[in-house]
């Protein structure tokens, strides 16, 4: 009988053992488990967040010559060359475009008044020469306005056709952003993403007008802030938007094509004394040389010079008129 009991009590406890054992030790290993992972994630995270600095200022590089970067940061010419800039599509910085203005200018200067002996008139040529990187930006940034005002219609067009589907606005500007070409899919997406990183809409608006300073895009952002603050049916009011704007374009067509005459007359009379002046020194250098060795030729040149600049920009104001 004693030795039963014993049996009984024996095999109890060492029951009892092996499940306080299997317990403890689960638990002693999902302890350890989980100490490791804290240490892990102390060890990795901490020296990271104390050492590592992030900066989220926005910086934008004006010249690759640390000096030049550091002028135009100074000055007030650098914001307005890196607007012209971004409105040309181009990717040279304003540094760039001083250097070349200033190498297209002084390198034609030096040659003509070693040629010429007279500093006056290799001033007017480097000045000639000098405007020609800045006229080549200005140049793409026309054609690249003439085709943002070309394709607005077609785009205020989709949004109207997004607004009726029941998108909201911001989603029609995200419409006209992924679907639109370049430049308005551009403009309108940089629109779209100011607006939905937090800024309000006229402001997204008028930052947008800040880049294309076109009047039918101010009378579209006009039109969307005036519907925002008083309500209405924001599809029509696009629609009819995008008529007017398809109107004054066709006008505007209709002006060009009846001061074509003028256009081409100022390009001619602009053009032709100077293309007469190197036909003449290339047939006959000694006699055309009058003009810039003698004091009454260097007279002659610089009227002739005025007169004609004046002739141009008096032609040039005739033939642009405002629609």
């Amino acid at each position: 009988m004693f030795l039963l009991i014993s049996v009984v009590f024996v095999g109890i406890f060492s029951v009892l053992a092996l499940v306080l054992f299997a317990t403890g030790s689960g638990s002693a290993q999902r302890a350890k488990q989980t100490l490791a992972h804290l240490q892990t994630a102390l060890s990795t995270n901490m020296p990271m967040s104390r050492d590592q600095n992030v900066d989220v200022r926005k910086s934008e590089l004006l010249s690759a010559i640390p000096f030049v970067h550091r002028w135009l940061l100074r000055v007030e010419l650098a914001p307005r060359l890196r607007v012209l800039l971004h409105q040309a599509n181009l990717s040279w910085t304003a540094g760039g475009l001083m250097m070349a203005t200033a190498a297209c200018l002084f390198i034609p200067a030096y040659l003509i008044n070693m040629r010429t002996n007279t500093p006056i008139f290799a001033a007017i040529i480097g000045l000639a020469f000098g405007y020609a990187p800045l006229g080549y930006v200005l140049h793409r940034r026309a054609k690249r306005f003439d085709k943002f005002e070309q394709g607005l219609p077609e785009a205020l067009d989709l949004m109207v056709s997004g607004l009726r589907a029941g998108h909201s606005l911001v989603a029609a500007l995200r419409l006209v952003a992924s679907e639109a070409p370049d430049p308005i899919g551009t403009e309108f997406r940089l629109c779209f993403e100011e607006q939905n990183y937090g800024l309000e809409l006229r402001a997204a608006l008028d930052n947008l007008l800040a880049r294309v300073p076109l009047q039918d895009l101010r009378i579209m952002a006009t039109a969307v802030m005036i519907q925002k603050e008083s309500g209405g049916n924001l599809a029509e009011v696009l629609e009819k938007t995008s008529t007017v704007i398809r109107e004054r374009f066709k006008l505007k067509r209709q002006v060009r094509v009846h001061t074509a005459q003028g256009r081409l007359t100022g390009w001619i009379l602009s053009v032709l004394p100077l293309a007469l002046g190197i036909g003449l020194y290339i047939l006959d250098p000694q006699t055309i040389s009058i003009l810039w060795t003698r004091a009454i030729g260097i007279k002659l040149l610089y009227a002739s010079v005025s007169m004609t600049i004046v002739g141009g920009l008096i032609i040039r104001r005739i033939v642009n008129m405002e629609v």
